[in-house]
């Protein structure tokens, strides 16, 4: 089409005379849309929190393997055949129901009706795969499985609320499946965790080899979320206008000062409770909540009529000069890891002035060294059956050789019982008996602090 410049002309006459009869109603409808444009735009992150779940993407330290996921991510993809409930009780999870058999040596567990893997397959009780040392399990038919233990222990089903998994990392009615996993040499560096329940957000976990990576990775935007347990390096977020810090405790772990009861002097009563009077617990308080025990406060066998560590460094020095005194071998050698060093010197320095002479000693994550106090991070046993870690005949967990005949009854005692009634009666006196004859210092369950952007 060609236009002359009439044709020209024209058409510009007609759109200007258009645009000045209009322009009132031209320039309320640029301004109306403009406006409307600038506050979508603006409402959008909320609006995208209304209508859209928020994807979290966490930051994980550590090596795994697909024979070694965190619990924190198992405990989300799969079930165990029971759990066990704030009150202390055994609650049916994969299975349905569950009898005692043979005076307490079997133990016969039913499925619950259809029951599938999250790749589709169906789950039998052949698929179940505890694998305990000492137990032998034979399924009887597709939703039916026997233990065998050789002798009773009424408490047998809390050690199977631990998930069970398919490899790799398939699991069963758990809140989420994984989508995706990415390896590197064989360890995990990515998991990708879809909800099997609405109103749920995806996970992703992505894994790093330390913690200046773990850091670096939520500055470059990698992660939106992850745990620290220094506070000095949760405080370096706290001028971040897009972050948030929150603080929980650790009720699974707990610092703890081992003792080993071979050493002739930490064999006495009066020793012990004079170590443990000399160091100053209030010191702790930026670092955990303050322990009073092995158990926690939050289990319903914590007993709250214990009492509190007393910090007297005068007493304590008075008990080691007369009991040790200037003994040639009252050496003795505190060993820790290195993310604990602060901790064991101030540590150190207490039992110093209180006249030990005392080494603080370095070891490696994968090395055991020997030690006559070790400073660590115990992981508590949700259940407080702690017969592992301080019963006599315990050569594995009972790391520190304790002894005691009155805690060996009380640990014996306490497992062979599943009224809960009874065994928080033991428990209770456990704690006393303990706490009076220490074989440990229990110091505090940490702090964890979550950073994440808001």
């Amino acid at each position: 089409m060609v236009f002359n410049r009439k044709t020209i002309r024209y058409y510009y006459w007609l759109i200007k005379e258009f645009f000045v009869k209009h322009v009132k109603l031209i320039t309320i409808s640029f301004v109306i849309t403009f406006l409307f444009i600038i506050g979508i735009i603006s409402l959008s992150p909320y609006l995208s929190n209304l209508f859209t779940i928020k994807k979290r993407i966490i930051g994980l330290v550590g090596t795994y393997d697909l024979n070694s996921v965190p619990e924190e991510i198992t405990n989300q993809v799969s079930n165990g055949l029971v759990y066990i409930n704030e009150q202390g009780e055994i609650v049916p999870a994969l299975a349905s129901t569950w009898e005692v058999r043979n005076n307490g040596k079997e133990y016969r567990f039913h499925l619950k009706n259809n029951l599938i893997w999250d790749n589709g397959k169906k789950f039998t009780a052949a698929d179940i795969n505890y694998n305990f040392k000492d137990i032998r399990s034979k399924p009887v038919d597709d939703k039916t499985i026997d233990f065998f233990l050789v002798k009773p222990l009424p408490i047998f089903p809390t050690y199977l609320r631990k998930p069970i998994l398919k490899y790799p990392l398939i699991g069963i009615a758990g809140t989420y499946h994984a989508n995706q996993i990415k390896t590197k040499y064989g360890n995990i560096t990515e998991i990708l965790l879809e909800p099997n329940k609405k109103d749920l957000p995806p996970l992703t976990y992505k894994i790093y080899g330390n913690e200046t990576q773990l850091l670096a990775a939520y500055k470059k935007g990698e992660i939106n979320e992850f745990n620290l347990t220094k506070k000095s390096l949760a405080d370096t977020f706290s001028s971040w206008a897009n972050t948030k810090i929150e603080r929980t405790i650790d009720y699974s772990q707990l610092m703890t000062l081992f003792f080993n009861n071979d050493n002739q002097f930490l064999k006495e009563k009066d020793i012990k409770s004079a170590i443990t009077s000399a160091i100053d617990t209030s010191k702790f308080k930026d670092l955990g909540e303050i322990a009073t025990g092995p158990i926690q406060p939050i289990s319903w066998a914590y007993n709250p009529n214990l009492k509190k560590n007393v910090y007297d460094p005068d007493l304590s020095e008075k008990v080691i000069k007369k009991d040790i005194g200037s003994s040639q071998s009252a050496q003795f050698n505190l060993v820790t890891y290195y993310d604990y060093y602060d901790t064991a010197d101030g540590i150190v320095t207490e039992l110093k002035n209180a006249g030990l002479s005392v080494n603080l000693i370095i070891a490696s994550p994968d090395k055991q060294s020997n030690f006559d106090f070790l400073l660590a991070l115990w992981k508590v046993p949700l259940d407080p059956d702690q017969y592992y870690f301080w019963h006599s005949t315990q050569t594995q967990g009972n790391i520190g050789n304790y002894k005691n005949v009155k805690i060996d009854k009380l640990l014996e005692d306490g497992r062979n019982s599943l009224s809960l009634d009874e065994r928080k009666k033991i428990y209770f006196e456990y704690q006393r008996i303990i706490q009076d004859d220490p074989p440990a210092a229990f110091l505090y369950f940490p702090y964890i602090y979550t950073i994440k952007r808001k």
